[in-house]
């Protein structure tokens, strides 16, 4: 096991300067200013999304820099003024606002640039998004040659003096891992760059540790474009405070920026002073994720260390391991890989957690009839926990053909959802994400029966309200999330999470909506919009 060590030992100088975005109508509001005052040190107004607030208003509740933003649709705005009403407006902000955004190339010229003095000036470059996503052969040389081609740009940016400049390609073209780089290496402290939509919010999150003077925060909820809340910088990362880094973990799924899990992790990896940072991977394809991860690491000198994986890249995590442990070789998948004396392990914990969850609560499976509902990799590898504990358990899922594929693989009898009664069943485990409606009757479920369920959400799912209400043993996924968190948090870093953290105060630290968090691997997808809990 490669322990990670502390190299926290230093008093923290280095910091962040936060900056929070106002990006609806409902951030212009006192309060939400207010708020803001205290927590971010500049605000930004993006005036193609809320037109142009009075400006001595915001000030009366912000005493911070503010910055104006009238971004175009060729930069990924929605300002869609002509080039002489956008010149008007810019020049007057110049008037009110402490920092003005000037577009690259299109807003460089004579008149903005002598009415806009260069203490004034943020010189942007935006990438439009591409119309089709790259495919990896149009991605060139890889991440060196996209990071010397932003070097060029940002060279034909300097040539007009300003305050700062901001770099933000797509996260979908081969500049996007490639941002952080341009950072590394240039000795400046007046240059930010990241890559922008959901598949992007890591290098939001790191680049201040690589030099970028600014992290940008909506101040609001998280943006569709990847950018995490103001709330999320300072809960989930621990910024504006930027300790010694010398590697990396994450989380690697298809909607990382939903999991409490960066939060969670990286709180223990401060409580340890441990010289790491626990980011959210959106992953599309895991072999052309791991080959740039590992990669981006190499090049910035800070090695991915571990992740812990989500649906649909378990059987990935798998292929991808030097090392693989029984129970993760036999359901076919894996939540958690890391890197062992130059080796590459993986495992699953959902198998341990699952029985030590189900010991807490009081309930021993061995001898009695349970029910699996949702044969993707979570339900497998919770239907092999309870294999080995010696119950008789019975695989139940809605896609036949997932079912008798574990059904084959465990060598359990598989039986159609919409045949399946849960009468009979001492243990009733819900593997799915399914939580509008119950996956079964809860009124046909024996009275002493245990219900556990693989998915977190708050308030509690139609699930387990029913079960509550019935009086009967109810274990929902907030339990799971931190058994799993504490054993992944092992396997990752080599130290035990720490006992003085409160991981269910964590998950509430924060007042911003959650979505279900996604434990399992099922054909349908959790929901899409918010639910009303506390997480993200």
């Amino acid at each position: 096991m490669e322990r990670l060590t502390s190299g926290c030992d230093a008093a923290v100088t280095r910091r962040a300067h936060i900056v929070a975005v106002v990006a609806q109508p409902e951030d212009l509001t006192t309060p939400r200013l207010r708020g803001l005052a205290g927590v971010a040190d500049a605000l930004e107004v993006r005036a193609d999304l809320v037109g142009d607030p009075d400006p001595h208003r915001l000030r009366q509740h912000f005493t911070g820099p503010v910055t104006y933003s009238l971004r175009s649709p060729r930069h990924g705005g929605r300002s869609a003024v002509g080039p002489v009403e956008r010149r008007t407006r810019l020049l007057r902000a110049a008037d009110h606002y402490d920092v003005v955004d000037l577009e690259a190339v299109d807003d460089l010229v004579p008149e903005l640039l002598a009415g806009i003095p260069a203490r004034q000036r943020r010189v942007s470059w935006h990438q439009p998004e591409p119309a089709r996503p790259e495919r990896s052969a149009d991605r060139g040389a890889g991440v060196l040659e996209a990071s010397a081609e932003l070097r060029e740009r940002f060279a034909t940016m300097a040539t007009t003096a300003a305050l700062l400049y901001l770099l933000v390609p797509q996260s979908g073209t081969h500049y996007g891992s490639a941002s952080p780089l341009l950072l590394t290496g240039l000795g400046r402290s007046d240059v930010t760059a990241f890559a922008s939509g959901p598949a992007g919010t890591w290098t939001r999150v790191l680049a201040p540790w690589l030099g970028a003077p600014l992290a940008f925060g909506r101040a609001g909820a998280p943006g569709a474009d990847g950018m995490p809340s103001v709330g999320q910088l300072l809960t989930d990362y621990g910024l504006p405070a930027l300790p010694p880094l010398s590697a990396l973990f994450g989380i690697a799924g298809r909607a990382p920026g939903r999991s409490l899990s960066p939060r969670l992790h990286n709180a223990a990896l401060r409580e340890l002073q441990l010289p790491a940072l626990y980011l959210p991977f959106q992953v599309d394809t895991f072999p052309r994720f791991w080959r740039c991860a590992n990669d981006f690491g190499a090049l910035a000198r800070l090695p991915l260390r571990g992740l812990t994986v989500t649906a649909p890249h378990k059987q990935s995590a798998v292929e991808a391991a030097d090392i693989v442990g029984p129970q993760a070789l036999r359901c076919g998948a894996a939540n958690v890989l890391w890197h062992d004396a130059g080796r590459w392990r993986a495992a699953t914990t959902d198998t341990a957690a699952a029985l030590h969850i189900l010991a807490r609560a009081g309930v021993d499976p061995s001898g009695r009839r349970a029910a699996v509902i949702g044969c993707g990799s979570t339900g497998q590898a919770v239907a092999l926990a309870l294999l080995e504990a010696g119950a008789r358990v019975t695989l139940v899922n809605r896609g036949h053909a997932r079912g008798r594929e574990a059904s084959s693989r465990l060598g359990a009898p598989y039986v159609p959802l919409s045949r399946f009664s849960p009468a009979g069943h001492a243990v009733l485990v819900h593997a799915t994400p399914l939580a509008e409606r119950q996956p079964f009757p809860v009124s046909a479920v024996d009275p002493d029966a245990a219900v556990l369920e693989m998915v977190y959400r708050d308030p509690p799912t139609a699930l387990m309200s029913a079960t509550r209400a019935r009086g009967l043993i109810g274990i929902d996924g907030w339990d799971v999330l931190l058994v799993e968190v504490s054993e992944q948090f092992q396997l990752l870093t080599g130290h035990p999470f720490p006992d003085a953290l409160p991981l269910r105060s964590l998950c509430f630290s924060q007042v911003e909506r959650a979505d279900v968090h996604d434990f399992t691997q099922p054909g349908e997808s959790p929901p899409a919009g918010p639910t009303s809990g506390q997480a993200p």
